[in-house]
């Protein structure tokens, strides 16, 4: 062969292995490409079958717990249905009792005992109410007249071995309003009795006393700038409320009274306190905050404030332990009166009332 037919044949095998070698190097890198998407298909399709797996496993726990409550309550729910079948046979069987019983009476006895037993009932309701209008009767020590029915007061600790009236008879208490009471101070006595407001007070003292036990004891106090029995030489003693003359006889000086001064409730509270032995009950009638203490206001004129201050000292010479229970008759320009003895209710486990005008 020629030179020129030899190198022609170089030539073609020379480029038959380069068409060959790349063939094989892009298979490979195909290859290698592949390959890598394959492994990191196969990573995630891993990592997701764990994923499951332990959703799985936890929801296989979660079951097995509710199962087993399911049980739990399976059980009590077979106890309480025995229970309820135990008790259903025991309500037929009664029932067959009364049944059976039923059944030898005949129905005409049936109506003759239900007539009988309606006539029991009427009759001993009957007896209650005398018994109840007897004991109310006996209760009441004085009898006491009001206009209609008005015995409606509720709250009130009535009861009692030792039961203290303290009656406000100051000046205030001849009307509701500054400009009235001003001119009722200066009319004449009778007129200044006959105040309404007075009069209404007078009433609740005699109300409350007529509702005392026969068996205890009581005492009145009147006070304005001081404090003193309604019954002359029975300061500090106690007084039977079985002793009728003298309820009448305490009664009479109440009503005779003629209100006047300013208002100590200081003086009220530590006359309370030196009754040996100390009440167990004081029932407060008033209509206001006081204006003065143990001594007179130097000045004429006193605030809200000032009068609430004053309260707050009497207070501390109140004996403890003693309920206090207060019927307030609101006067104009006072308003925090009403606050302070609701307060003083609470504090001393009595009540506090402001009763109408038309009680009692």
């Amino acid at each position: 062969m020629s030179r020129k037919g030899r190198r022609q044949a170089s030539n073609f095998s020379l480029a038959f292995l380069d068409v060959m070698s790349c063939g094989f190097g892009a298979a490979a890198l195909l290859f290698l490409l592949l390959k890598h998407g394959i492994d990191e298909n196969r990573e995630q399709v891993e990592m997701m079958d764990e994923s499951e797996v332990r959703l799985l496993e936890e929801e296989i726990r979660i079951g097995k717990e509710d199962l087993v409550r399911a049980r739990n309550v399976l059980s009590e729910v077979d106890m309480e249905l025995a229970d309820a079948q135990g008790l259903a046979r025991q309500i037929e069987e009664q029932l067959r009792n009364q049944r059976s019983h039923l059944d030898v009476l005949d129905p005409e006895q049936w109506d003759e005992e239900i007539k009988k037993l309606k006539e029991q009932l009427a009759a001993l309701e009957k007896e209650k109410q005398q018994l109840l209008a007897e004991q109310r009767e006996g209760e009441n020590v004085q009898k006491f007249v009001g206009m209609g029915d008005r015995q409606y007061l509720t709250g009130l600790r009535l009861g009692g071995e030792r039961i203290l009236i303290l009656l406000d008879a100051s000046t205030s208490m001849l009307d509701e309003r500054l400009v009235n009471i001003v001119r009722r101070r200066h009319m004449q006595e009778d007129i200044q009795r006959a105040s309404p407001k007075w009069l209404r007070a007078q009433d609740r003292a005699a109300w409350l006393v007529s509702q005392f036990p026969k068996d205890s004891h009581y005492q009145i106090y009147l006070f304005n700038t001081d404090a003193h029995a309604a019954i002359e030489n029975t300061q500090g003693s106690w007084l039977k409320v079985s002793d009728k003359d003298s309820l009448d006889k305490a009664m009479a000086s109440v009503r005779k009274h003629l209100p006047g001064g300013g208002t100590s409730l200081e003086r009220a509270f530590l006359s309370a306190g030196a009754l040996d032995p100390l009440p167990d009950n004081i029932f407060l009638i008033t209509d206001g905050l006081p204006t003065q203490g143990l001594n007179a206001n130097k000045e004429n004129t006193i605030s809200g404030i000032e009068r609430l201050e004053l309260f707050k000292k009497a207070v501390q010479g109140l004996p403890q332990g003693v309920p206090v229970n207060t019927l307030l008759s609101p006067m104009e320009g006072d308003p925090m009166a009403a606050a302070a003895f609701w307060q003083l209710a609470q504090l001393t486990g009595g009540s506090f009332l402001s009763p109408s005008e038309d009680w009692p």
